[in-house]
């Protein structure tokens, strides 16, 4: 089993109940959650302006490859009504892998460690609170 880092964001409609939701959806699938962080409240970032998102991270154990993750999490956003718009556009709900053990993969469809996720407070404050060991060795 391998153990992965998600992020998990929403600014459309009931934004925890997404969250909470998504967390469910993946519990559902396999995944055993092993932390979650606090839910935080931030402003949107990237072109588009919009309602303030709802920002939280987890630690989850799965037997998923990070393709096969990648192609779960994805159905996941279409089943909780998330239609792709715009690139940074508003959203129901987003689920971004950001650590998979200690891979690092470059395809045309998944990078990991998530690109940029030490550039983004939402992702690395909630992750400080779940692990702050590994954000000491993230970090430049």
């Amino acid at each position: 089993m391998s153990i992965v880092y998600l992020a998990l964001g929403s600014n459309l409609g009931n934004r925890l109940q997404y969250i909470q939701k998504a967390i469910q959806e993946l519990k559902a699938c396999g995944l055993t959650i092993l932390k979650v962080s606090s839910v935080i409240e931030t402003d949107p970032v990237g072109p588009f302006a919009g309602d303030k998102y709802l920002n939280a991270v987890l630690k989850a154990r799965t037997v998923y490859s990070p393709e096969d993750l990648l192609v779960m999490t994805q159905a996941i956003e279409r089943q909780l009504g998330r239609i792709k718009k715009v690139v940074h556009g508003p959203r129901v709900i987003d689920i971004d892998i950001l650590l998979y053990d200690d891979v690092k993969l470059i395809t045309p469809k998944l990078l990991i460690p998530h690109p940029k996720m030490l550039e983004r407070s939402f992702v690395m404050g909630p992750l400080k609170e779940i692990n702050p060991a590994l954000c000491a060795l993230l970090e430049p």
